[in-house]
């Protein structure tokens, strides 16, 4: 065997530290350049971002703890470096689950730093987490965990096979106990997915459960929009593009058929299948099927919740869901109920159609709690209501 000397081993080891370092660049290369870091929280919970965009003329972040312009978040110029890297820091922000997005010379773009990504109807966003109090909540922690399953369920009133979001707590699989159940329902371009991306309901409901603070309960996140079988890409009509709002989707032909979801539920899972343990809840468009649904079958759930609802049907709709909705709503008044919890922000597009209805409400001598917030029509308003909802349901 031929020894290697001293120089020859120096000139070996040289050679090894070129050939990692051509290497590394290359894989680099193919991952897209220098890897930036974006988003950075620092120590004090501001956060920078940044994007290589060494042509641009201007960059410009927007983030929805900005304030609000009409429908969308403002935005803030970044300022680009010698490198062509751009880049923002914000002030301060408190703990909260935050999204935002780039518009680079105008075109809108995610972060290609950030590989956590939502979809909200046919817009992609951002996401991070600035940890501590109401965020701990949206977190997964170091707890007993549910299950999430994606079912399918005959719809007679609809004749087709639908998909449907189900949540078990922890330890539902070998307790052998009957459970609750909580109707969880989506807004308008929404879907069965929409809850368990942008509404953290899964670890909303682990760490509620694990902090003594909610009854272990079934969590059913079905899809509203009654010509889809599925969210798009999951269903027979694969891959298109979602839509805001589309046929059928508050003209009471979900209502008519809520009880085919019911039925599935309660023969498919160990349930407590009766009034004091159902409750319904959904936000926006989910809010008005919610107030719909309660009525329509008044001797069905004792808990209902409305998150920033849209109020009153379409005028231009026939249908026999929004026939006497006075009579209909005095019928559940007189049979009963635990709860009826409105939630709205101060500053939503549907604030005063709530405000309205709560004073309705007031007149008939319906009880109900008005919940008024900050901020407008946006998920986290509606993560906040369903933390303070879901505690208040199913005690002895």
């Amino acid at each position: 065997m031929k020894r290697i000397t001293r120089k020859g081993f120096l000139h070996l080891t040289i050679a090894v530290i070129v050939l990692l370092a051509a290497q590394a660049t290359a894989q680099q290369a193919l991952q897209g350049g220098t890897e930036i870091t974006s988003p950075e929280i620092h120590e004090d919970h501001s956060v920078t971002f940044r994007i290589a965009a060494p042509q641009a003329s201007e960059v410009k972040l927007s983030g929805d703890w900005m304030p609000f312009e009409g429908w969308v978040p403002g935005t803030a110029t970044m300022i680009k470096d010698e490198n062509g890297i751009w880049s923002h820091t914000t002030e301060i922000l408190e703990p909260e689950l935050y999204s935002y997005y780039f518009l680079v010379d105008g075109f809108r773009t995610i972060d290609p730093g950030n590989a956590f990504v939502s979809r909200d109807i046919a817009t992609l966003t951002n996401f991070f987490i600035i940890e501590g109090e109401q965020a701990d909540l949206y977190r997964v922690q170091d707890v007993p965990h549910g299950s999430v399953t994606r079912r399918w369920y005959e719809s007679p009133g609809l004749e087709m096979e639908r998909r449907i979001t189900v949540y078990t707590p922890p330890g539902y699989e070998t307790s052998g106990k009957e459970y609750p159940v909580l109707y969880l329902l989506h807004g308008a371009g929404g879907d069965e997915e929409a809850w368990i991306t942008l509404g953290r309901a899964t670890q909303i409901m682990d760490n509620l459960i694990a902090q003594g603070k909610a009854e272990p309960m079934i969590v059913v996140m079905p899809n509203g929009n009654v010509i889809q079988d599925a969210a798009p890409g999951e269903g027979r009509d694969g891959f298109y593009k979602p839509r805001f709002m589309i046929p059928g989707t508050m003209d009471g032909t979900f209502e008519e058929t809520f009880g085919d979801i019911v039925r599935f539920v309660e023969n498919n899972y160990r349930v407590k299948a009766d009034k004091p343990n159902r409750a319904i809840a959904g936000l926006s468009m989910g809010g008005f099927h919610s107030l719909h649904i309660s009525r329509y079958y008044p001797g069905t759930f004792d808990y209902i919740g409305l998150f920033s609802p849209a109020i009153m049907p379409n005028q231009n709709v026939s249908s026999k869901v929004y026939e006497d909705i006075d009579g209909t709503l005095e019928k559940q008044m007189q049979n009963g109920y635990r709860l009826y919890w409105i939630g709205i922000g101060k500053t939503d597009f549907l604030y005063n159609g709530v405000v309205q209805f709560s004073r309705k409400l007031d007149d008939m001598g319906m009880e109900h709690i008005l919940r008024e917030s900050d901020g407008g029509h946006i998920w986290k308003n509606w993560r906040i209501y369903l933390t303070e909802f879901v505690p208040q349901l199913f005690h002895p």
